[in-house]
């Protein structure tokens, strides 16, 4: 975990370095002060000010010289951790963006977002603090030692026998608060897939009057997070008052063991001036152990941080392209061999069973079914979303897992039953299909789609911005826009899951004559709960319980007199008595 991190130090590693070597210089300074103030104690007789104008000289730089020491720590400390953060945020968000759609399932997106937001802060400041305070604190440690050593041994001691007892607490604290945080981390995830939910639908909320129910969800998330974050800072709580435990005797004991010395010897075993270095000594350490115990939180608390960043960075996706894959998609033509798939591998449920299927270049193929009979399932191995379990799916005649899928998606086009448009102009919106489309191609597809009209009404027309979620364009609307999104790719293959919901039966038949007229080389795939909507397909399929249960043309399935039938009259049912 610790290298994977590390790795991402990357271009600040030059800040990394000279922020530990300027806190050593800080330590070295700090711990020279006390000594040369017990000179200057020692030599002060009242008979003259020259040692005060000598020590003070000499004080004055040392000071001047650590602050220097420790704003530049300071300085390359914080463009150090705050570049790695950056970094980490980076790679996270490059790696997600490899992810399949059973990747971003594992994770789930609450999630992935706050690994790449909580998690990687609460890592910045462990890594600013490692990289200053977890080298400051046994700098500090072992220089105030020595320091206190030479002065006089056997008060030393006292030192000695302090620190294991801080040391023990210490130890103590962390193995309890450990597992704390790491629950926390979970029930952030929750908290934020509340709070994500909730925006994400807050017109589904507002329109079902659901806002009580919400705010109720949220608070137990939110109480939850708060009841392990107070569990914690109990345990926790025990930390300041040991510190100052240990620190007030330390310095009790000196005071009290060094004066006895000073009075039983006259001053020649520890003069006053030692015995005042002794004490900034001993706060020195104390102080350093209580620099150590909040290193030690943060780090408790980073670590289950660093293992999920770690998880994600180390994470290998399912769909990955092959090596040498096939880079050119010859024609449209589809076909399932015995196609079987499972969303979980372990599972014995299959969302699709024995799947045949033939399609031609160029031909329209209409899908229909009942809610979850895996419509969407169908198409989504199409343009290899997700592996089949069994079986294979050939694109232009090669099986989807042997091309590059880079090639395979750019070919394959796909307007997703959740249509997603994000904020920025029509035209920023569009090129996502083609960043390199004209104007004009973007009008003709525009056209193709029967969204000009409404885009030509519009007060900025193409430049037109659309907000966060397209929430200033009707359903209908977002559906055009994203159905001309797919165009502009000029893919060989088409497909449209359940895409024309939201518009009305005139317009919807104005698409699919455009698409015969204009695409008629490009294979249609439409997914619709409207029969009007592929009653001209060349082939229909009905899709049962994951099953293919009857396959033709429309007069060849509406002479069967099965489920393609019945769904046909019972739409048209209600026209006919009218």
């Amino acid at each position: 975990m610790i290298r994977i991190l590390m790795d991402k130090i990357g271009e600040y590693r030059k800040e990394t370095v000279l922020t530990p070597l300027f806190m050593v210089g800080e330590v070295a300074l700090e711990c020279i002060i006390p000594t040369v103030m017990a000179m200057l104690i020692d030599e002060m007789t009242g008979e003259s000010l020259t040692p005060v104008i000598k020590y003070g000289s000499i004080l004055l730089v040392l000071a001047m010289l650590s602050l220097l020491c420790g704003a530049s720590s300071a300085r390359y400390g914080a463009t150090a951790s705050t570049g790695f953060a950056k970094n980490l945020r980076r790679d996270m968000f490059y790696k997600v963006q490899d992810f399949s759609f059973e990747d971003i399932d594992h994770f789930s997106t609450s999630s992935l977002v706050t690994r790449m937001t909580n998690d990687v802060s609460q890592i910045q400041m462990a890594f600013q603090m490692l990289i200053r305070m977890a080298v400051r604190t046994p700098l500090m440690l072992i220089f105030s030692v020595i320091m206190a050593l030479r002065i006089n041994t056997r008060m030393a001691m006292i030192f000695f026998a302090i620190i294991p007892v801080l040391g023990i607490g210490l130890y103590v604290i962390f193995q309890i608060a450990h597992p704390i945080f790491r629950r926390i981390f979970k029930k952030y995830d929750a908290l934020n897939n509340s709070v994500q939910e909730n925006v994400a639908g807050i017109r589904v909320v507002k329109s079902f009057v659901r806002e009580d129910y919400e705010i109720e969800k949220f608070n137990k998330a939110s109480e939850e997070v708060r009841s392990d974050f107070t569990r914690a800072e109990r345990v926790l709580a025990f930390n300041n008052p040991l510190q100052i435990l240990c620190i007030k005797t330390a310095k009790e004991l000196i005071c009290y063991f060094g004066a006895l010395t000073i009075i039983n010897t006259a001053g020649s075993a520890l003069t006053t001036g030692q015995l005042s270095s002794l004490i900034s000594y001993g706060v020195q350490i104390l102080m350093a152990m209580m620099m150590l115990s909040m290193v030690f939180i943060q780090i408790t608390f980073a670590s289950e941080a660093a293992s999920r960043i770690c998880e994600v960075l180390t994470h290998e996706p399912k769909l990955v392209s092959p090596e040498n894959g096939v880079k050119e998609v010859k024609d449209g033509s589809i076909v399932f061999d015995h196609v079987t798939f499972r969303y979980d591998p372990k599972s014995k449920r299959r969302a699709l069973a024995e799947i045949d299927l033939d399609i031609k270049s160029g031909q329209t193929v209409g899908i229909i079914g009942s809610t979850g009979s895996s419509k969407t399932t169908l198409i989504q191995l199409i343009s290899r979303l997700y592996d089949v379990s069994e079986g294979s799916v050939k694109v232009g005649g090669v099986d989807v897992r042997d091309y590059d899928l880079e090639a395979l998606r750019n070919e394959v086009a796909v307007v997703l039953q959740k249509n997603v448009l994000f904020s920025g102009s029509i035209k920023e919106n569009l090129r996502w299909g083609n960043k390199e489309a004209s104007d004009e191609e973007i009008v003709r597809v525009c056209k193709l789609a029967q969204a000009d009209e409404f885009i030509e009404q519009m007060p900025d027309k193409y430049d037109t911005i659309l907000t966060q979620g397209a929430t200033n364009v009707s359903g209908g609307q977002k559906q055009r826009l994203c159905i001309a999104r797919a165009l502009l790719k000029k893919p060989k293959v088409l497909i449209l899951d359940d895409s024309t919901s939201a518009v009305d039966t005139r317009t919807d038949a104005l698409i699919r004559k455009a698409f015969r007229e204009e695409i008629p080389e490009t294979t249609k795939i439409i997914i619709a709960q409207r029969v009007s909507s592929i009653e001209d397909a060349d082939q229909i399929i009905v899709l049962d319980s994951g099953k293919i249960v009857e396959k033709g043309d429309h007069e060849t399935l509406m002479k069967h007199n099965g489920i393609y039938r019945e769904i046909y009259d019972s739409q048209t049912k209600g026209k006919e008595e009218d």
